[in-house]
């Protein structure tokens, strides 16, 4: 199954590069040719309202290992190298290990989907008003500048399968292991392919849900998902 594909029916996109500190009800903002950034921590922190949010876990969408993205070899090297250094194990370099290959294949296992049910998101900001006066958040707001965090994919290890084009040894993956200094489990697949699997002590965010949100003249109109057909983050 293909990774990517299977998040987007959900309406998640993957996190691209190493930066993984999104949090449900955040608020990014996205302008015209600007890269997303974050705006507010919670939602709480712009807008006020009397309707109570609820986290649930989206039973439906829980994905393992089976469910991955294969790459070329170095589109895969690269995008592997940002995850890496996003789970604290930049100084480790793949590419420097491992100058040449077939391909990449990267995806994750035990993990759990938590969001806020967009009708309540809905609801929230339709009884909402900003928290104090703040011209900016207004002028964003009325741009439609704003988006905001429903859903969150965790997962706890990263699994990669990579595929080279040469001979893969035992003295290879031990050499491996020492560099990582036992943070990640190497094994043998095939005479010229190993995996890689991250031993994961905590959950860390793999994709996410988000909408804009849709202001006009001050007032809430709606929330659009916008992670189902572009990347944002």
């Amino acid at each position: 199954m293909n990774l990517t594909k299977t998040l987007r029916k959900q309406g998640y996109d993957l996190i691209e590069g190493p930066i993984r500190n999104h949090n449900l009800l955040q608020l990014w903002l996205k302008t015209m040719f600007n890269d997303v950034e974050l705006y507010y921590a919670h939602l709480q922190h712009a807008f006020t309202s009397s309707v109570v949010l609820y986290e649930i876990e989206n039973q439906a969408l829980r994905i393992d290992a089976t469910t991955k993205d294969e790459y070329g070899f170095n589109i895969g090297i690269s995008l592997l190298e940002d995850i890496l250094d996003s789970l604290g194990l930049g100084e480790f370099k793949m590419s420097l290990e491992i100058v040449s290959g077939k391909k990449v294949s990267i995806s994750y296992d035990h993990s759990i989907t938590k969001e806020i049910p967009v009708g309540e998101i809905q609801n929230y900001l339709s009884n909402a008003d900003f928290k104090h006066p703040n011209k900016a958040l207004l002028k964003n707001a009325n741009k439609n500048n704003i988006l905001i965090i429903s859903g969150i994919l965790f997962a706890k290890n990263l699994v990669v399968e990579i595929e080279t084009d040469f001979s893969i040894d035992s003295n290879f993956i031990s050499d491996l292991t020492n560099l990582v200094d036992g943070k990640l489990n190497f094994s043998i697949l095939s005479e010229n392919s190993f995996k890689m699997v991250s031993k994961g002590k905590s959950f860390f965010p793999v994709a996410v849900k988000a909408s804009r949100i849709d202001f006009y003249k001050g007032h809430f109109v709606n929330t659009d998902l916008v992670t189902d057909n572009r990347r944002f983050f």
